[in-house]
């Protein structure tokens, strides 16, 4: 049996830079307690891993019972709308952004045209903690859709329209979708289309530059084991991809998960995982079925 690990797989650069801040500041602030807003990542696994070296979760409404002399709290790579930092400013929470850049860009521009008058669409999912962050910038004026009939159905054609998308939607979903938006004001506007429809692919290179490579590690193997957290975006979609690529694909949040018996059957099994997954558990996971399987590296 050979079994291995797609070296495209683990943490996107957002989540490497806020597992850093995060890790940074359980070595420096001695003393004071570091909090995070909302869970740090879609991965259960790498969560625990830190509330063991001494991260605590909270939630907004925590805000006013922290001891903000002794303690700091982290805002994770997901961003958050204005509201959040205009609370912490006013209890003089002391906080950490650890934003991703990506995630703060498209915020930026967000706003940058929402100021200037242009309704806002936005491709994702309407609670997601970024596109959360993103309706804040925009004082929750905007259209979240998840497909072109949503978008259809509450589109004013007679304002200028900008469409954007949540950083983990899948990039194929987002072209269809801005293709059958611009028709529309194509059969409004004719050649003059352009100048009301504006498309912004805003989702994360990594994320998408991932899925050839997912597609062609799926391929090579007899069996794919996805590991991800449930509740990650981008697990979901790079699962349904590896899943299209070689149906013989499971999905796995937790190793307690598999029937290691039945795994024999196979002579070359592939691990990968989404963004949020950490490196380190795909290799626990490895490490499990060599020492079932008694192979030797």
């Amino acid at each position: 049996m050979i079994i291995n690990i797609d070296s495209s797989a683990g943490f996107c650069w957002g989540v490497v830079q806020t597992i850093d801040k995060v890790e940074t500041a359980l070595g420096e602030c001695i003393g004071k307690q570091v909090y995070v807003l909302g869970q740090i990542i879609h991965n259960p696994k790498e969560s625990e891993r830190l509330e063991n070296i001494g991260l605590k979760t909270i939630e907004h409404k925590d805000f006013e019972r922290i001891d903000k002399d002794n303690s700091v709290v982290v805002i994770r790579a997901h961003g958050e709308p204005p509201s959040t930092y205009e609370k912490a400013a006013s209890l003089n929470i002391n906080l950490i952004d650890a934003t991703c850049p990506l995630v703060r860009a498209l915020q930026r521009s967000v706003k940058k045209y929402y100021d200037e008058g242009w309704q806002i669409i936005i491709f994702g999912k309407k609670d997601h903690a970024e596109v959360i962050g993103l309706r804040g910038v925009c004082n929750d004026e905007c259209l979240v859709v998840k497909n072109f009939d949503e978008a259809k159905a509450n589109l004013d054609l007679s304002k200028k329209t900008v469409l954007f998308s949540q950083t983990t939607m899948d990039k194929p979903t987002f072209c269809k979708l801005s293709e059958e938006i611009f028709e529309l004001f194509k059969e409004k506007y004719g050649d003059n289309a352009s100048d009301y429809f504006v498309s912004k692919n805003t989702i994360c290179k990594f994320v998408s530059k991932r899925e050839q490579k997912l597609i062609e590690f799926a391929k090579e193997h007899e069996l794919v084991i996805f590991v991800a957290g449930k509740n990650s975006s981008n697990g979901k979609i790079l699962f349904e991809i590896a899943k299209k690529a070689n149906p013989n694909t499971i999905f796995i949040e937790d190793i307690k998960e598999l029937s290691l018996d039945e795994l024999s059957q196979y002579s070359s099994i592939g691990i990968t995982g989404a963004t949020s997954t950490p490196q380190w558990y795909m290799e626990e996971l490895k490490r499990i079925l060599e020492n079932k399987y008694n192979i030797k590296g």
